[in-house]
């Protein structure tokens, strides 16, 4: 018995001993690749920077240290400190080259930035094993050789600026690449005719000062031609350059076209002559009958224009009537003004828009007004009155009263005081070309925008009566420099509302609902104009829509104005705004919140931002 239980003891032993080492075999396994990818990460830079390079003593890349870890110049990784995500090493002074073989070992690699070194060399095919690749940045070296087929295998690429380097060849072929948003190729050797690519989905394009050839694609009015210039080859929209006509016409099309021609010719005479002769007994009656009733002309059409001498000029058959005063709802010093003198009076046109045109106006009284002409608004002359009525009862600093109003059958007018300061979005078009407009002041914006509207629905909800047309051209800016709300209530957005994908049912069963929410959206878009930089007026850029593409890949910092990052404002208040942003345009209006809750939100990140200030 004895052998056999000395037999079994051992068996019991050896499997044992099996799982105690096998779980430290995979560890070393599992040890043993990541090994791997730092080796392959340390000869990448050996290749990249000379060993005699004089580095800091926390710069790491050897062989007895942990990417992660210990924080290796230039690379970040995941929460778990396990992955490599991120590659950084701009301007360093990098003097070698880039082996894509070595650096794709590490397949988790999501952005790769080697921006202003002086590497040279080519790009080679290996970079295609960098499957997980989204933001390639590699301009401002000495780049040179044609730039690699493969990369269009990348499908995951979201920016790719490869600018300021000496790549030559043609240009890749990235229509595949469906999500691009971002190809920046300027100042190269790229020679050959240009590759369409999805131009609808493209945010940044530009292949200016190399050697291509031929016509431009059509980029759909998307890009100028500060884009495509320093390419003497390349010719049509937007280059001033047009193609030549290199079709061939032959005889027969040309005769065809000359036969077809020729009867449209004989049609349009025929036409104008019994056209002639209808006008004439047309004409001959009206002599006979003589009747004209200069009672009966009660339409007002007085046209506006900005003509040299910066006066309005009259061509209504209204000029002609008695006196029409004004109806005054707050301002006595334009009590008994008439709307002739606002016809007569010198005026400069300050924009004009879908809904109507809006003049700076000067009468005889010294008073500088703004007067907005309302064209297509389809309402009743008695309903436009008793709405004007309802909106001067409710009052607020912030938001620009109706002085006065005038109304006929086919006139509305509304006068207001004028603004000196221009509007917020002079003021985003500002920062744009490099004017201060700070995160503190933003974020004061907004929440005085908020609290105004918030006041206003509260005030005129059950009146149905919503601002219809809010933006930033319509936030005017009083001589203390505080935001104003102007024109409200003067649209009813039914066809609005029917653009912000209505789909969902009115929980109050009105079109008022519908009405307030899209005001929320419209908050929303302005919040965007004021977190992005970037503006949605005459533009026809779609803000919301980039936004959203955007923090879908998980790029958010990206969205941000880059003026407002740079000067230090607090990320998560940034990221805290642009949350609510989003929700606001929800593209299902009850998904959208109320202008109350807007407001604390708003005011929440204020009080966070003050109190992180004083803490400080």
């Amino acid at each position: 018995m004895e052998p056999e239980n000395f037999k079994i003891n051992s068996a019991m032993l050896g499997a044992c001993l099996w799982l105690v080492l096998v779980p430290f075999l995979l560890i070393s396994v599992a040890v043993s690749e990541e090994d791997d990818v730092k080796m392959s990460l340390v000869e990448f830079m050996e290749k990249l920077s000379p060993r005699n390079a004089q580095r800091g003593a926390n710069w790491g890349w050897n062989e007895g240290s942990d990417p992660c870890i210990d924080k290796w110049e230039g690379i970040s990784c995941d929460g778990s400190q396990k992955f490599v995500k991120k590659i950084v090493l701009n301007e360093l002074n990098l003097t070698g080259v880039l082996d894509a073989e070595l650096l794709c070992k590490t397949n988790t690699l999501f952005v790769l930035s080697l921006e202003n070194n002086n590497i040279v060399g080519d790009l080679s095919k290996d970079i295609l094993g960098c499957k997980n690749l989204t933001h390639l940045y590699l301009s401002g070296n000495r780049f040179s050789g044609s730039f690699p087929k493969s990369l269009s295998r990348l499908n995951n690429l979201k920016r790719i600026d490869i600018s300021n380097n000496g790549f030559s060849g043609k240009l890749p072929q990235m229509s595949k690449v469906s999500g691009l948003l971002t190809f920046l190729a300027n100042n190269n050797q790229f020679s050959g005719e240009m590759p369409v690519y999805d131009f609808s989905n493209l945010v940044e394009y530009n292949v200016s000062n190399n050697d291509l050839s031929g016509p431009i694609p059509d980029v759909d009015g998307r890009f100028g031609e500060s884009s495509f210039l320093g390419n003497p080859g390349l010719c049509g929209k937007p280059l001033a350059n047009i193609c030549p006509d290199t079709r061939k016409k032959s005889k027969n099309s040309l005769a065809r076209y000359l036969i077809y021609c020729g009867a449209a010719i004989i049609v349009l005479i025929v036409i104008l002559i019994i056209s002639y002769r209808v006008i004439m007994n047309v004409r001959s009656e009206n002599k006979k009958t003589n009747v004209v009733k200069a009672d009966d002309s009660d339409s007002s059409s007085a046209e506006y224009k900005n003509v040299k001498r910066s006066e309005f000029s009259v061509t209504s058959a209204e000029s002609g009537m008695a006196s029409s005063s004004l109806l005054v709802l707050s301002n006595p010093d334009i009590k008994g003004m008439k709307f002739e003198d606002l016809l007569r009076a010198p005026a400069e046109l300050l924009g004009r828009g879908k809904h109507g045109s809006t003049y700076k106006v000067t009468p005889n009284s010294g008073l500088i007004l703004a007067v907005k002409r309302i064209k297509d608004w389809g309402i009743s002359a008695e309903h436009f009155k008793k709405r004007m009525q309802r909106i001067g009862q409710v009052t607020h600093p912030k938001v620009l009263s109706v002085l006065a109003y005038y109304c006929s059958k086919q006139e509305k007018l509304l006068v207001y005081d004028y603004q000196h300061n221009g509007s917020l979005l002079s003021l985003l078009q500002g920062s744009q070309n490099g004017q201060i407009f700070d995160w503190g002041s933003r974020l004061t914006i907004a929440a005085t925008i908020a609290e105004s509207l918030a006041f206003m629905h509260n005030k005129l909800h059950a009146d149905g009566i919503a601002h219809g047309n809010l933006k930033s051209s319509n936030i005017l800016m009083n001589n203390k420099m505080e935001p104003c709300i102007s024109e409200y209530g003067l649209m009813v957005v039914e066809n609005y509302i029917q653009a912000n994908t209505l789909k969902t049912a009115d929980p109050t069963g009105g079109r008022a609902y519908a009405t307030f929410k899209v005001d929320i959206y419209a908050f929303g878009v302005i919040l965007l104009e004021l977190l992005t930089g970037r503006l949605v007026q005459n533009t026809g850029f779609d803000l919301d829509k980039w936004v959203h593409s955007v923090v879908k890949e998980e790029w958010t910092v990206e969205v941000f104005d880059k003026s407002l990052t740079s000067e230090g404002a607090y990320e998560e208040s940034l990221v805290t705004l642009l949350q609510l942003a989003l929700k606001c345009t929800n593209a299902s209006p009850d998904g959208r919140p109320s202008i109350t809750e807007v407001v604390e939100m708003i005011n929440s990140i204020k009080e966070q931002e003050e109190g992180s200030s004083s803490s400080s």
